[in-house]
């Protein structure tokens, strides 16, 4: 694909990657166009995919295709050399709870300045259990934000294991159920619960944060972000369709500005709330961006840019399911933030 700011005809070969002795997965030789855009991005952006363990990413991330399964296991140290991936959302253990050990695995593989941004289990996330395999609500989650529960199965863990490589530990708040959207006011007063409870971050990751991510727009109003910021907590921004576009939930992140960005493109809005499925039978391998969305990007560069420009962090992950293919679309969001700095100066 051709590099908008360095064209073609201006590239060096591809430098293969030095030789790691017991590597099981190869990173993909990186161009020179790709080491200048990365060289021209701020380092406080931590650009990123949701997870890594994808075969497809052969010729972009990998230098060969590999299984799914040694991804999972061997791929972060080769994803994590690729310029641009100065992140990755960690979201393995939303299904199961990870332990310090595993998180500890994790950061090995990456070097210091790569940050993690982490979903809490479901376990505490989640308003309702649910159905292996279907994913349909059961019952109401006893235990649903609850605050000893979250510390002890999620927030203690990946401090102990992560450290500070933390970027934002995630509440992804799964849809809640009817009743319990008619009753915001008890489900607020549930998450300032929690929020306080959690301890501050910043002595064992100075640049982590906690965030809140949700899925029902009944959430974004000024009473949550009260909440958010009377805690040290922020918004996650959610880039879904179960969620109005970015620019109708801006009033919520200039309500708790200044402070750190945190954001996860999760899904194409063309596929509509429920689309995540067919949007992964319509990617296939995700090895290309079949449904570009230059105004999504664009709106998401521009607060970027004004998140960074102001000294503070911003942790990007994009899913695969955003465009397509998340190393392409990371590549894509890179040239659009260069591109906009340039034209500021």
């Amino acid at each position: 694909m051709q590099d908008a700011l360095f064209p073609e005809d201006t590239l060096a070969p591809a430098a293969s990657p030095p030789a790691t002795p017991g590597l099981k997965v190869r990173p993909q030789p990186v161009d020179e166009a790709l080491r200048a855009l990365a060289a021209a991005l701020p380092r406080e952006i931590h650009l990123g995919g949701s997870s890594w363990s994808y075969p497809g990413w052969a010729g972009l991330v990998w230098d060969k295709a590999y299984a799914e399964s040694l991804l999972s296991r061997h791929g972060l140290a080769a994803y994590a050399q690729h310029p641009l991936h100065r992140g990755v959302s960690l979201d393995r253990g939303f299904y199961r709870p990870l332990s310090a050990s595993q998180y500890e695995r994790y950061a090995a593989q990456v070097p210091a300045d790569f940050r993690f941004t982490v979903k809490a289990p479901s376990l505490v996330a989640d308003a309702q259990v649910r159905a292996e395999g279907s994913g349909r609500g059961q019952q109401l989650n006893p235990v649903f934000l609850n605050p000893e529960l979250a510390l002890q199965e999620f927030v203690q863990p990946a401090l102990e294991g992560l450290g500070p490589k933390i970027g934002a530990l995630v509440f992804q708040l799964s849809p809640l159920t009817p009743p319990m959207l008619t009753r915001m006011p008890e489900q607020l007063e549930r998450l300032r619960s929690l929020l306080r409870t959690l301890p501050d971050l910043r002595s064992a990751t100075p640049e982590g944060v906690i965030a809140v991510e949700v899925r029902d727009p009944e959430w974004l109003t000024p009473d949550f972000a009260a909440v958010l910021r009377e805690t040290g907590a922020t918004y996650c921004l959610g880039l879904h369709p179960k969620l109005p576009p970015l620019s109708q939930q801006l009033p919520l992140l200039r309500a708790l500005w200044p402070g750190p960005l945190v954001c996860r493109w999760n899904l194409n809005r063309l596929h509509g709330p429920y689309g995540y499925e067919d949007a992964g039978r319509k990617y296939g391998a995700f090895d290309r961006m079949l449904d570009p969305d230059p105004e999504t990007r664009e709106a998401l560069a521009r607060v970027i840019r004004g998140t960074a420009g102001a000294g503070h962090k911003a942790y990007i992950s994009i899913s695969n399911h955003a465009e397509g293919c998340a190393p392409l679309s990371v590549r894509a969001l890179a040239q659009t933030l260069v591109q906009g700095m340039a034209h500021e100066n």
